[in-house]
């Protein structure tokens, strides 16, 4: 197959590769070319609101060189330009940050018309030009690098100005839901998530984690600050210790509850069960799989119950882990609510973020022993007796209750595996 000569990688690609990085994903812009010709040399186009084609062998993303221009609101407002007069520098221009405005040739060259290699030295997140207003997705796209590169980098005043000019002229009020959860699931994957969030606060996208700012906290079990710093270090935490997405989701949905206590009546009694609401309402307006919601209300419902593990009577410590949680069948799940209680406990300043948790390892060693019982036999014993139905189900629940009881006294003796 013939290679287009005026071909430029581009991109994340040259971003990433300038820092060493291997790239996951390899964009290429063809400048000088149309859909015919890139049809008639073989390749597959896939665009529809512009053109896009797919090597038939590499399988690798070519666009032609275009411009956007504003038509309308959102992000979906456009008109594109694919035209085979479009210059390279056009379509860098129409591109979110300096350091994804950059380009590589065949020959490596560099081209580099915004000076996107700079801000990549100084670690800084620059706009290109004043188009980023256009696009309201920017702003999340600005908040997850910073998820991803970490607290060294900074956001140039100038965009962080542009930032609260979309917000101001009614523009984000155009993010889609669905494009807003595919950003934010993403910035919860990053090392750095709870940046993403500290860098969109105060824009009113997440009206549930702005209520927490400012929202003091008893300093005999907070003493890092207020809720919204608490929700910050308890999802650093998770991000720390590589916990999953959903477990980084309930770490920061835990609280949920406590601004709406606050405001009914002057304090957080029962914010646990008020963040059920809350967090049902989120999930329902951004659209959040199943999965993060179901494990989110289970950790704000329950969560001050795993703390209080040890203080807590057998029969309570049987409905936590068998009848709410349960855990027998769900492992998984009840791992993750440990992790995310984990966080909770540990996101509360350096002092804590290495203090025991011996909560965690009493959970799982009542889930071992639980797991371990004989159903099969404890049933065919019921059987023996003459039990039937309802019976046999107490049986069960006897034989757990009995298992409970016998693992809280040994629990002096819970040590990590």
């Amino acid at each position: 197959m013939k290679i287009l000569d005026h071909t430029y990688l581009v991109g994340g690609a040259v971003r990433d590769t300038l820092l060493g990085k291997t790239p996951n994903d390899r964009d290429y812009v063809v400048v000088g070319t149309t859909t015919s010709d890139m049809l008639s040399l073989g390749f597959i186009q896939v665009g529809k609101d512009f053109p896009v084609f797919i090597h038939p062998k590499t399988k690798e993303e070519y666009a032609l060189a275009r411009t956007e221009r504003k038509k309308g609101y959102g992000y979906k407002g456009f008109s594109i330009d694919a035209c085979s007069k479009v210059t390279l520098e056009e379509d860098l221009a129409r591109r979110d940050l300096t350091i994804n405005a950059m380009a590589l040739g065949k020959d490596n060259s560099l081209v580099d018309p915004f000076n996107g290699f700079s801000d990549l030295q100084n670690k800084v997140l620059r706009h290109t030009t004043d188009a980023f207003v256009e696009d309201p997705v920017r702003v999340l796209r600005v908040a997850r690098f910073m998820a991803r590169f970490g607290e060294q980098w900074s956001i140039a005043p100038e965009t962080q100005n542009l930032m609260q000019t979309l917000k101001n002229h009614g523009e984000l009020k155009y993010l889609v839901p669905e494009r807003i959860w595919a950003e934010t699931a993403k910035a919860l994957s990053e090392p750095h998530p709870h940046l993403y969030f500290q860098t969109l606060n105060g824009l009113g996208i997440f009206p549930e984690i702005e209520a927490m700012v400012g929202l003091a906290q008893p300093a005999k079990y907070h003493p890092e600050g207020d809720v919204f710093t608490h929700t910050m270090l308890a999802l650093k935490r998770a991000a720390n210790l590589s916990f999953d997405l959903p477990t980084r989701f309930a770490a920061l949905t835990h609280d949920f509850g406590k601004p709406v206590s606050f405001q009914k009546q002057g304090n957080f009694f029962g914010h646990e069960q008020a963040g059920i609401e809350v967090i049902n309402k989120f999930c329902q307006r951004l659209n959040v799989p199943g999965r993060f919601r179901t494990l989110a209300i289970l950790t704000s419902d329950n969560h001050t119950r795993c703390h209080k593990l040890f203080e807590m009577k057998a029969n309570k410590v049987h409905k936590l882990i068998v009848e709410t949680m349960d855990a027998v069948k769900k492992p998984e799940r009840f791992q993750q609510f440990l992790q995310a209680c984990l966080c909770d406990a540990q996101g509360r300043g350096q002092t804590f973020e290495q203090k025991d948790y011996p909560q965690y390892r009493l959970a799982l060693l009542l889930l071992k022993n639980l797991s371990e019982l004989d159903t099969k036999a404890i049933v065919q014993h019921a059987l023996s007796l003459q039990k039937q139905g309802s019976e046999i189900g107490q049986f069960i629940r006897q034989a757990e209750l009995a298992c409970v009881k016998q693992t809280l006294l040994e629990k002096e003796e819970v040590k990590l595996p």
